[in-house]
Formats: C-alpha cells, sequence, structure tokens
C-alpha cells in the first residue's frame, strides 16, 4: 500500500521510457523504443501498477501493455487514427450516441495510465468539451431524449476528476427520470487503487440510479490486495463490477493466461464480461490476435472451464447497434 495520496501517485507517474526500464531493473539500453509513439501517445504508468512487473523481464506482460515498443512505427492502412469512427457518433462536444438507450460522455482527457493498445490514443480531447456550458449542452441532449437509459462516464478516465466534480454530474444526472443506470469505465482502481475511498464510494451511491463500474484489466498479475480491497468497497454497497480485456499477442492470447484471469475476477466479484478483439488503431499493430486464434482461445476456454467464467468476443464496429459478438459456427 502506498501511502501517499491517490492525487500525488497520479501526478508523479512515470513519464519516460528509460525511467520504467530502469523501475524494472533492465536498463535504459535495454529495448529501444519509438520516438514517434510517445510524440503521439506520452507514456505515463503509475509506480503502483509498475511494482507488479517482473523484474530484468522485457516481455512481462503488465511492462507490454505500457511501453512504447518500436513496434509502433510499424505501418499498416488498417490501423487508423478513429478506427471506430467516433468522430461520427458526436451529438454535443463530447458527447457520443452510437447505442439507442445509452450515451457515453468523454469526462476528461486525463488518464491514470496510457495504455497502448488504447483505441483513444490520437483522439482530439481539445474538442471534447469539458467547460461548464459544454457539460450543460450534453445534459440538455440528455434530457431530451427519453430512449436514453443509462449514461456511460468515460474518457480519459472519469476517476481522475475530482470528487467535488463527480458529485455535481452524478447529482444532475439523478435528476433526469428517464436515466436507471449510470456507469464508469475506469482503470484508476486498478493502476491506483487508492483512488477508492469513502468520500468516492459516497458519491457514486448518490442518488437512486444503478451505478455500474467496468474496469479493464487485461492479465491476472494486475490483481494485487490493494486492488481487491478497493473492489470490495464498491461490491459491498451493491455496485455491480464488470471486467472487459483487450486481447493482445505477447499479454494475454493463451488459454492459461485467459482462465487465470477469469478465476481471479470471480474469486472477486467482478464479473469477466467482455474480450476484445484489438480495435485497429494506429501504432498497435504488434498486439493483434487474429480471430481465428481468438475463436480457438475461447472455445478451448468453454471446454474447460464454467461458461460464467467465459467472456464474450467481440468486436466493435461502427455504425452496429452494438457489439458484435464472434459467430462460432
Amino acid at each position: 500500500m502506498h501511502s501517499q495520496s491517490w492525487q500525488i501517485q497520479f501526478a508523479n507517474a512515470i513519464r519516460s521510457p528509460a525511467h520504467l526500464l530502469e523501475h524494472v531493473e533492465l536498463g535504459a539500453e535495454a529495448l529501444g523504443y519509438s520516438e514517434n509513439g510517445i510524440k503521439q501517445f506520452p507514456v505515463r504508468v503509475p509506480v503502483a501498477f509498475a511494482d507488479r512487473m517482473q523484474r530484468q523481464n522485457p516481455n512481462d506482460p503488465l511492462l507490454r501493455q505500457v511501453f512504447p515498443y518500436l513496434d509502433e512505427d510499424i505501418e499498416d492502412g488498417r490501423f487508423t487514427h478513429d478506427p471506430l469512427n467516433e468522430a461520427a457518433s458526436h451529438v454535443a462536444p463530447g458527447l457520443l450516441h452510437k447505442y439507442e438507450d445509452r450515451v457515453l460522455n468523454i469526462s476528461t482527457g486525463a488518464c491514470a495510465i496510457h495504455c497502448r493498445y488504447c483505441f483513444r490514443r490520437h483522439f482530439p480531447y481539445q474538442d471534447s468539451g469539458f467547460s461548464h456550458s459544454d457539460w450543460q449542452e450534453k445534459l440538455g441532449y440528455i434530457k431530451s431524449n427519453n430512449a436514453i437509459h443509462e449514461v456511460i462516464l468515460s474518457g480519459g478516465d472519469p476517476l481522475s476528476l475530482a470528487d467535488s466534480k463527480l458529485q455535481e454530474m452524478f447529482d444532475q444526472l439523478n435528476q433526469i427520470n428517464h436515466i436507471k443506470r449510470i456507469r464508469i469505465h475506469s482503470r484508476f482502481p486498478v493502476v491506483i487503487p487508492d483512488r477508492i475511498n469513502k468520500e468516492l464510494i459516497k458519491t457514486l451511491n448518490r442518488g437512486k440510479k444503478e451505478c455500474i463500474v467496468v474496469l479493464h484489466i487485461n492479465h491476472a498479475n494486475e490483481i494485487n490486495d490493494a486492488m481487491i480491497k478497493a473492489i470490495k468497497q464498491m461490491t459491498s454497497q451493491g455496485m455491480l463490477v464488470f471486467n472487459q480485456s483487450v486481447l493482445m499477442k505477447g499479454i494475454n492470447n493463451s488459454t492459461e493466461t485467459l482462465i487465470k484471469l477469469s478465476e481471479k475476477l470471480i474469486e472477486n466479484q467482478i464479473v469477466p464480461y467482455y474480450l476484445h478483439l484489438l480495435d485497429p488503431v494506429s501504432g498497435t499493430t504488434h498486439y493483434e490476435v487474429g480471430e481465428t486464434e481468438a475463436k480457438k482461445l475461447i472455445k478451448e476456454m468453454k471446454n474447460r472451464v464454467s461458461g460464467y467464467l467465459v467472456p464474450k468476443l467481440v468486436r466493435e464496429i461502427h455504425g452496429q447497434k452494438s457489439k458484435i459478438s464472434i459467430n462460432f459456427r
């Protein structure tokens, strides 16, 4: 457990490839890195997350998620800056309405950690409406559409916001009768567990709307005692906690790894909900796992463990009314 506040841990994140390598005892010369990659998407890794990496292992599955390998320079025409064409889904600055009954609010451009596979690594956050007037415009749209039953707070990471800002957002959303659920997508409980405190739990439980938390965990090594303690603070208050992972080469593309992750999630009352095929965003070709291999992995999981331990294998395609389940026929 880190004695520093979550805000200090957030501010003091590792910001360079050399410092990250030094932290895991590899030395700055151990791996080449993409200069262009870090110009486009800077390195940011909380020490609390880096502490879980295996020392002197250049292929550690946690390191591989956040280190800007030279592979990021590989160009592939299938990989673009906006693979989900989110620019076409904006109905207000920073408010996306892709699916009928829910909207997604880009709450902030700040993240606790910069995951190199992030499909928003090139996202124009400067245009995403973080001012008070922009938020009022978003609220106006949500209030005007009775078909919207769920508001998703995403980003960036919404838990990088101050508790007072989150309280304001929750209070205003709680006043909209047709909203049934508020969903938060966050890596904070994983990478800086100290973010989950009594004040935040009180905020998330404001009003009568159901609060759902979706985590992003790709490997069992990300789960430690501090994270488990953070999650228990949420589940003990009746919050539903789900997990979605991205299937990535060299990180979790083995049956044993996926099973171990699902077992660890269920042990801690986290539902292993989605396993995403990689969104083809520029700079991530080295992570790609093909659909054929993905199907094989899920089939092997189904043959070995209970169904509730097997996440849904999905991909997201712009223009579709939901995530697309991978067909096993």
